[in-house]
């Protein structure tokens, strides 16, 4: 029965058979599609660990953490969501098991169930719901992907909350997507079933069935497949939706909506089209991606690759896609080799590096591989290589530009050395309180921070050719206006121009070699001014190099196919010009 209900519709999206097989992207695309039609469109993810955040979490196992504006770190599914929406998400679209309890254990302890006893049904799932619906508001289609599997124990009170969800808004503004897997074995060569239609049982015994499937393959699901999975699952075969392989991930939406997903969600929702959705800029870039015209070489010279290049994607993932973004716009392939800092410890440079057309140094912690990087950073320098540098890649050029240029030959992070004579990358005096209290987790200078760039420097130009100082200064106005994120801002003079970038560090860059530094050459092209007036060093370049910049920040979080980074933009602008051929 249809009820009074004008909030937002919910499309749910869970995963069979196994993890890892996509729902994020589904998801993203999904929304994505939505989008096309005309639809305010948000999406949330829902992580059933016990971790409060993904920021403790090993990078190389668990992939990239994701940092939005407001400081959260969040799983690296969120990023994709923003990459395909256009849209910056805050941290309360990230929900975990850990932030559930903790927030109602909060509460039981304030009394605030006084007389009650506090169980996972009602409370847990109320609270799951509550957070659901507080993300959608000003949205009118909210993706939810819930992680893992159906058949996971730790996945039940979500999907009971949805469940519960349902009833509340009328099963007429909620759609329920699986996600599944149809193995192809080897052996018989033949594409199988069984799989989903166990998922499809486990997902029933939750009280919730799919009213579509996305079949994930190597190849297009047939008719007769669908037509088996239709038996089962008791829902048409045309809601039975291939979901193929692909060549790059952004071809995804392109591939769902030749089974007119798009219009099937829209029907089942009860919403008409409010546009015609027209692919072709999206086409064109995508198009770009799987046939440029040209291609180059980057090295991307990290630390975390100690258990294989397939795990690698996911712990840089948002590296990746910004060079992919940036290459899109120039017509040209990026072809990324990743190479072991600690490679360079041991090799000469010139031997690992000599046929690569630019070089990144991406985030790390820690100080394994450090001069390994080192020497990345000063090959790039001397054979005036395009080099962009990321967090780490910005400190790592700072200590080595002190050594081999300023004089200062022990220089070095107290994070790699903690007795060098000249700590030109240093904590905060608050990063140091943190670390001595053992509070690691999201204590780090974390989200979306201003940075004043310097009249006359390449970062700043680069910022203007893009467009993204007027995107930001909305968005700056936006923070300013929020009580609890005005900080983030700093303090901005009417003369100066700011970009916004997210951040996730605890050291910086020494007040007391800037000025030695500059001395010897070195361009500090943007900094944070802090309300008390201390100066946070953001960007630094070198005036006299084809292209050498690093960000404190961490830019590929702001990047997507239809905007790819300025930084990006610049590098493989720079990359294509002095490319060797």
């Amino acid at each position: 029965m249809k009820r009074d209900y004008n909030g937002p519709k919910f499309i749910v999206v869970a995963g069979g058979v196994m993890s890892g097989v996509g729902k994020g992207l589904a998801a993203a695309s999904i929304g994505k599609i939505i989008q096309q039609y005309g639809y305010r469109t948000a999406a949330i993810k829902i992580d059933p660990y016990l971790n409060y955040d993904a920021g403790t979490l090993r990078p190389t196992e668990h992939g990239e953490v994701w940092v939005t504006d407001d400081g959260g770190e969040i799983d690296q599914d969120l990023g994709n969501y923003e990459r395909f929406l256009g849209i910056d998400l805050p941290r309360q679209n990230n929900l975990t098991t850990g932030q559930i309890y903790h927030t109602v254990i909060e509460r039981e302890r304030r009394g605030e169930y006084l007389g009650q006893t506090v169980q996972p049904i009602p409370h847990i799932t109320d609270e799951i719901k509550r957070r659901v619906t507080e993300s959608s508001k000003g949205f009118e289609v909210t993706l939810v992907e819930i992680g893992g599997t159906v058949g996971d124990f730790e996945n039940l009170p979500f999907f009971f909350a949805m469940k519960s969800l349902e009833r509340e808004v009328g099963e007429e503004n909620m759609v329920y997507v699986l996600v599944t897997y149809l193995p192809v074995p080897g052996h018989i060569e033949e594409m199988k079933t069984k799989p989903t239609q166990q998922a499809i049982k486990q997902l029933s015994e939750t009280g919730i069935f799919p009213d579509f499937i996305l079949c994930r393959a190597k190849g297009s699901v047939d008719q007769v497949r669908k037509k088996k999975i239709e038996t089962f699952a008791n829902i048409s075969a045309d809601c039975v939706i291939s979901a193929p392989d692909v060549d790059t991930i952004y071809r995804v939406p392109l591939n769902l909506e030749q089974d007119r997903l798009g219009e099937k969600l829209l029907d089942r929702l009860g919403l008409p089209a409010r546009q015609t959705p027209d692919w072709s800029a999206w086409e064109r870039l995508v198009n770009r991606i799987t046939a440029p015209s040209r291609r180059v070489r980057v090295a991307m010279v990290g630390k975390y690759v100690e258990i294989g290049d397939y795990r690698l994607t996911d712990s840089y993932i948002s590296v990746n896609q910004s060079l992919e973004h940036a290459g899109a716009a120039f017509d040209t392939g990026v072809d990324i080799s990743w190479i072991d800092s600690r490679r360079l410890e041991h090799s000469d440079a010139e031997s690992v590096l000599k046929d690569y057309d630019g070089i990144i140094v991406p985030g790390a912690f820690g100080d394994g591989g450090a001069e390994g990087v080192i020497e990345a950073i000063r090959y790039a320098r001397e054979r005036n290589l395009p080099y962009l540098g990321l967090c780490f890649g910005l400190q790592m050029a700072v200590v080595e530009y002190a050594r081999h240029i300023a004089g200062l030959e022990e220089a070095n992070s107290t994070e790699v050395d903690p007795g060098t004579p000249f700590p030109v990358i240093d904590f905060q005096p608050t990063q140091r309180e943190v670390i001595q209290k053992h509070q690691y987790g999201g204590t780090m200078r974390l989200g979306a921070y201003a940075a004043i760039l310097k009249r006359g420097s390449r970062t700043l130009k680069l910022y203007e050719k893009t467009g993204r100082l007027e995107e930001d200064a909305v968005r700056l106005e936006q923070i300013l206006k929020d009580e609890k994120q005005a900080f983030r801002a700093g303090v901005i003079l009417k003369s100066e121009r700011a970009a916004l970038e997210r951040h996730r560090h605890r050291y910086e860059v020494s007040a007391k070699y800037v000025d030695l530094l500059e001395e010897h050459g070195f361009v500090f092209s943007g900094f944070h001014r802090r309300q008390d007036g201390v100066k946070l060093m953001e960007f630094i370049e070198l005036s006299d190099h084809p292209f050498f910049l690093a960000t404190q920040a961490h830019p590929e979080f702001k990047s997507n196919l239809e905007r790819p980074s300025p930084l990006f933009y610049g590098f493989i602008e720079a990359v294509v010009k002095e490319a060797k051929g």
